[in-house]
């Protein structure tokens, strides 16, 4: 199985520019977990200090927020894509 992981410009500075990866996470907790292996810099900006995921930071699979599809309950399928979209604000 394997979805695709694109990842906002914010991240690419930590990632090494890499815009995509292919996983094989099954969820959203091997999804992150995955990312905090492939790019040890993104982890502050992914969870906080009590090791949860980060409340700013949004995860759709196929256009469709995570969270109302299940949240970490939600069983990624073979060719679903997954955005990263970090809140920015700003003013």
């Amino acid at each position: 199985m394997s979805v695709r992981v694109l990842l906002p410009n914010a991240f690419q500075r930590h990632t090494g520019n890499v815009r995509e990866i292919d996983s094989a996470a099954a969820n959203l907790a091997e999804l992150v977990t995955e990312l905090e292996s492939r790019f040890p810099a993104l982890r502050q900006h992914l969870r906080g200090e009590d090791g949860q995921v980060r409340r700013f930071i949004n995860f759709y699979v196929n256009e469709e927020d995570i969270r109302f599809l299940g949240n970490d309950q939600y069983a990624f399928k073979s060719g679903d894509e997954i955005l990263v979209v970090p809140s920015i604000a700003g003013g």
